[in-house]
């Protein structure tokens, strides 16, 4: 069983975004655009009052390039600029965290998601609970029962492994083989060009994982998918 006193993760920067577009015509009498500020905070109220965490650290991204850009320069290409009225509200979301006595944590050349990762792995590896303060589907690749949750507190939905199936079609350990296969939209990952998501979990259902598919290429039914497949390999 795992302890009771967890290690709760915000994913920062998804709640601010969020909050931004949720959030209409809010604004200080200064002029100053407030919503995304007014958003966080109920979020982070939310996650105080329900969880009355112990340990808590709020994770927010980095402004510079990443890693990632090095390695694919076309990562998240189609993302337009942050809008300049969040932009103003970001110093004082952080000025927010730090007056609530909360830690807050950015690096840079890395993404919130990377943090959380990094933060999780080894607070588990410490016999620490994680719940991670999130609906990005892809910090589902770290549920891992009973140790590591996810919760989307807009939708009152906690993640464990039953519930990343339910959700993706695979369990936490094969959702970056899901995405490898079927691309990823909104961070312009294009994965193999006319796998979707239905082609991606049979392949997935057959062979097990990523490498499982291309170790068994020549074993591929459908002769179309297997010309995507041996094309795309390196998109894959």
């Amino acid at each position: 069983m795992a302890p009771s006193e967890p290690l709760v993760l915000i994913d920062a920067s998804s709640y601010i975004y969020r909050a931004f577009y949720a959030v209409k015509a809010l604004s200080s009498p200064a002029g100053l655009p407030t919503n995304a500020i007014f958003g966080f905070l109920q979020m982070l109220l939310k996650v105080l009052k329900d969880e009355a965490p112990r340990y808590l650290c709020v994770v927010f991204d980095s402004p510079e390039p990443t890693f990632r850009h090095q390695l694919y320069p076309e990562y998240k290409a189609t993302r337009q600029r942050m809008p300049e009225d969040l932009a103003r509200q970001l110093p004082y979301i952080k000025q927010l965290v730090n007056g609530h006595g909360l830690a807050g944590v950015e690096l840079a050349g890395y993404e919130a998601d990377d943090l959380i990762a990094t933060l999780a792995v080894s607070a588990r590896s410490r016999g620490v609970p994680v719940v991670i303060v999130s609906a990005d589907k892809d910090l589902h690749q770290l549920v891992e029962d009973p140790w590591i949750v996810q919760w989307d507190t807009q939708r009152e939905r906690r993640f464990d492994a039953a519930e990343v199936v339910a959700r993706l079609g695979v369990a936490p350990e094969r959702v970056l083989d899901l995405l490898a296969l079927m691309g990823d939209s909104s961070d312009h990952i294009p994965g193999v060009p006319g796998v979707g998501m239905k082609t991606a979990l049979k392949l997935l259902g057959e062979w097990g994982s990523l490498d499982g598919v291309y170790a068994h290429l020549d074993r591929v039914a459908a002769a179309g998918i297997r010309r995507k497949l041996e094309a795309h390999r390196d998109l894959a």
